[in-house]
């Protein structure tokens, strides 16, 4: 069944599980007797569903060979610009006190996982429509899960550029006397292993969180955003639950997956090493996780000595783990920010660390994981190249003691992350012209070109000293925010790789 739903374009199949999804919302606004906005849901769902079908239909007669990796990327960029237009339909006609651009940039913001949102108030809208969020937001991290072994990988992009042999955008061509698998069996056989540990480590998380303490719902929304790295939450942040430091230890855990792929599958190795302990992307995760928190707290220590604190070692306590979950919680682009956070502040008597929060989003999570930003593979790509740099100035005639699978990942591997830097620096530059001449200042620019590249969409609410009013910005504004956002989540290589003519050619 799936192998003959997948003959059909990428792009379609998508539609139909998205009118699938709307289903959902429906039925729990029917069970709160919000029958506006169970109508707008069953009738878009319905609505997408026979368009599905007659398209279905007209195509089943045809006879077509099956998509290829670079079509399937076209799919896949296809889904983040033009699916949200129609899952804003429900959005725009159950809410109904907003434009259809707004519910376009929701869907956008939740498909890839940035998480930023125009209704940033508890309460503006009902639940079934955060309900819909989540599930889109939760959608778009499958979505990238997949799509990283059975699209990403096979053309060495979305951060495998720096370990694989082929250049960028292209397949490896030293097995091409071997059969390969088509990209659809691929595609395939990648969902058929990935969506049940997907489906079962969110309904883990969420049973976990419920028991804390915390109500079904928002267990179930946080659970999803947690999963997908999202960052979208009901009742603005999971400081405001009810699950306590209990959820948010178990959150921690479950944020790791984020920081590489080998947390929960082999079957993207980027360094050649099976060993979680001994992959470098996990390992500079858990080095940031733990530094960068020390040293604010040492900072929080220190601003200690002038607000006569230093016996309150309860609060110590908390300014310590406050900034654990919140970097780690920034660092794989969730967003969520601790309960203590607030407490740890307020112990220092030291303003918002914005900045560092900025710098740990731009970092991101692991390679072919839900997590955006530069990714941790591509900055252990550049440091293992500086150390070897270093090493020839005090002997410039040593050899490297690096493997020939390493030395790649040290010379070729490094020069493509510098350019993916240089690359991602420029979008970052553009994006926050853009946005200074439609009216932002200087600051929010900077904040929200980062929040939009890195998918990291609450930094808009708490990098800045004042949350940033996104329902107010240009219609023109919103667009071009919705542009930066597809592109940090495809990557600017990918779409490179989308506009070269010769990898469309038979």
């Amino acid at each position: 069944m799936i192998a003959r739903l997948l003959k059909f374009p990428l792009i379609l199949v998508l539609a139909g599980l998205a009118a699938l999804a709307m289903l959902l919302p429906a039925l729990h606004a029917f069970m709160l007797e919000d029958h506006s906005v169970a109508r707008a849901f069953f009738y878009s769902s319905v609505l997408g569903l026979a368009f599905v079908a007659i398209t279905g239909l007209a195509m089943s007669g045809r006879q077509t060979e099956g998509a290829s990796d670079i079509q399937h990327l076209g799919a896949l960029f296809l889904a983040y610009t033009a699916l949200p237009l129609f899952l804003a339909l429900p959005f725009y006609e159950g809410l109904e006190t907003t434009r259809y651009l707004n519910a376009y940039f929701e869907m956008v913001s939740s498909l890839t996982t940035t998480g930023a949102t125009l209704f940033d108030t508890p309460g503006r809208i009902p639940e079934p429509l955060h309900l819909w969020r989540g599930l889109v937001g939760w959608f778009g991290g499958l979505m990238i899960w997949i799509a990283a072994s059975a699209i990403l990988a096979p053309l060495n992009l979305g951060g495998f550029e720096v370990t694989a042999s082929a250049e960028p955008g292209q397949e490896a061509t030293g097995f091409q006397r071997f059969e390969r698998a088509s990209a659809t069996k691929r595609l395939q056989q990648v969902t058929g292993a990935l969506a049940p540990i997907y489906l079962g480590l969110t309904a883990l998380l969420c049973l976990f969180l419920m028991i804390n303490g915390e109500r079904a719902f928002v267990a179930l929304i946080h659970a999803m955003s947690t999963m997908a790295t999202s960052g979208i939450s009901p009742i603005g942040g999971v400081q405001n639950g009810a699950a306590g430091y209990g959820g948010e230890i178990v959150l921690f855990l479950f944020m790791l997956f984020a920081l590489s792929r080998l947390t929960f599958s082999t079957d993207t190795l980027t360094t050649g090493r099976h060993s979680l302990r001994d992959d470098p992307e996990f390992r500079l995760g858990v080095v940031l996780v733990l530094g960068v928190p020390l040293l604010l707290f040492s900072r929080h220590f220190v601003g200690a000595f002038d607000v006569d604190e230093m016996e309150n070692f309860g609060q110590a306590a908390g300014a310590l783990w406050g900034g654990m979950f919140t970097v780690l919680s920034f660092l794989s682009t969730t967003g969520f920010e601790s309960t203590a956070w607030e407490a740890a502040r307020g112990w220092s008597g030291l303003g918002t660390p914005g900045l560092i929060l900025l710098g740990l989003a731009l970092v991101g999570g692991g390679v072919a994981t839900t997590a955006g930003g530069v990714k941790l593979l591509r900055v252990y790509a550049l440091y293992l190249n500086g150390r070897r740099e270093l090493e020839r100035l005090v002997h410039p005639s040593s050899v490297g003691r690096a493997t020939a699978g390493s030395r790649r990942l040290r010379r070729q591997g490094a020069f493509i992350a510098w350019v993916f830097f240089m690359l991602f620096a420029l979008s970052l530059a553009c994006v926050t012209v853009l946005m200074s001449a439609l009216g932002q200042s200087f600051q929010n620019s900077i904040i929200l070109s980062i929040a939009a590249l890195s998918t990291t969409g609450p930094l808009t609410q708490i990098a800045a000293e004042v949350p940033i009013d996104l329902l107010s910005m240009e219609p023109l504004a919103k667009l071009v925010l919705c542009a930066a956002m597809v592109l940090g989540r495809l990557e600017t290589l990918a779409i490179i790789a989308l506009a070269n003519p010769a990898l469309w050619r038979d």
